[in-house]
């Protein structure tokens, strides 16, 4: 998140305990399915800032590692409301160049 916060984001929103799988199932006992938890962070950046988070993200966790750092990904929204003041925040402390 610090790098996250570095690169022009102003916050997350973190979920614990997701659920999840990945290319193989891990079963076991009794045959059953087992998910571990994770956390799920999502990140909301200005579109002008989104490519930069991203990468700075997936740099700063070892994305493309091995299989087990995690992912990240990229989704645009259409509208997000009651962000004006943190955009005013984020131009004073990091301006677009």
């Amino acid at each position: 998140m610090d790098a996250a916060r570095e690169a022009g984001a102003t916050g997350a929103t973190i979920i614990n305990n997701a659920r999840g799988e990945g290319l193989e199932k891990v079963i076991g006992i009794f045959g059953l399915e087992i998910l571990d938890p994770r956390a799920v962070i999502m990140i909301l950046a200005e579109a002008r800032r989104a490519d930069h988070v991203l990468n700075v993200v997936t740099e700063a966790g070892n994305l493309d590692e091995s299989l087990g750092t995690g992912i990240a990904i990229q989704l645009d929204v259409d509208k997000a409301l009651g962000l004006s003041e943190h955009i005013k925040k984020l131009e004073m402390k990091h301006p677009l160049n």
